[in-house]
């Protein structure tokens, strides 16, 4: 099970970085962040450590995001309509950079905001 960091309105990059580093039992495969500060000034970041499972190559990085980066997200589960669901994403013009169930989720997102979730088996 991947290892999930993640920090609103409060902390820095050194912060998301000791929580992330923490659980790297959690996915010894990679790590990666995210982070964006407001310019109020408010802190928001996602951290991952990743186990590698579906997708093995880098294209499965975590935090992932679409393809303008206005949407991130870091997750572990498993999504399994994921490949009936990117085939209906695909033919709406979405583009997908890896093979995982979590850009589906990413897409999904875009494409239906938070009502998408009654969309997941899994």
């Amino acid at each position: 099970m991947c290892g999930i960091s993640g920090l609103a309105n409060w902390g820095d990059r050194e912060t998301l970085a000791r929580m992330t580093a923490i659980q790297a039992h959690r996915g010894p495969n990679d790590s990666g962040f995210w982070q964006h500060r407001s310019p109020d000034g408010s802190f928001f970041g996602l951290g991952s450590r990743r186990l590698s499972i579906l997708d093995l190559s880098a294209d499965g990085r975590m935090p992932m995001s679409n393809e303008d980066g206005t949407v991130w997200i870091t997750y572990n589960g498993e999504i399994y309509n994921f490949k009936e669901l990117r085939h209906e994403l695909e033919g709406k013009g979405h583009r997908f950079g890896s093979h995982t169930d979590t850009e589906v989720i990413v897409h999904l997102y875009e494409e239906e905001g938070a009502d998408c979730v009654r969309r997941l088996n899994g």
